[in-house]
């Protein structure tokens, strides 16, 4: 069996702190590639998408932090429309800083809370 990268011991590791913490609230999950940014709101215990953004429609470059401050604004807008409050944050294996980071101040600042 192969080691796990990096990358997957840190998402594994934030998703099990996540599990012991959420208290069946939605979990915010960020992935971030090299052009796009996606963020969507997850009730776990449901197994639905209960709200998602993205960089993909967007004009311009996806992959910088005004782009990610768009898409958290998103989000919580959407989240809103969809009765939602309260998440946890998902930063998967990405590091909190640069886009990642963005994206959950723009999501505070827009009214989720977490």
């Amino acid at each position: 069996m192969a080691k796990l990268s990096l990358f997957e011991r840190r998402r594994r590791r934030v998703r099990t702190a996540l599990r012991s913490v959420s208290g069946g609230k939605p979990r915010l999950s960020v992935h971030r590639t090299g052009k796009h940014i996606y963020a969507q709101i997850i009730d776990d215990a449901a197994g639905k998408t209960v709200a998602a953004a993205s960089t993909l429609g967007a004009k311009g470059s996806g992959a910088n932090v005004d782009a990610a401050k768009k898409v958290g604004s998103d989000i919580a807008a959407a989240a809103k429309k969809a009765g939602v409050t309260t998440v946890v944050f998902d930063r998967g294996g990405f590091l909190f800083h640069g886009r990642v980071k963005a994206l959950a101040d723009a999501a505070r600042e827009g009214g989720l809370e977490f």
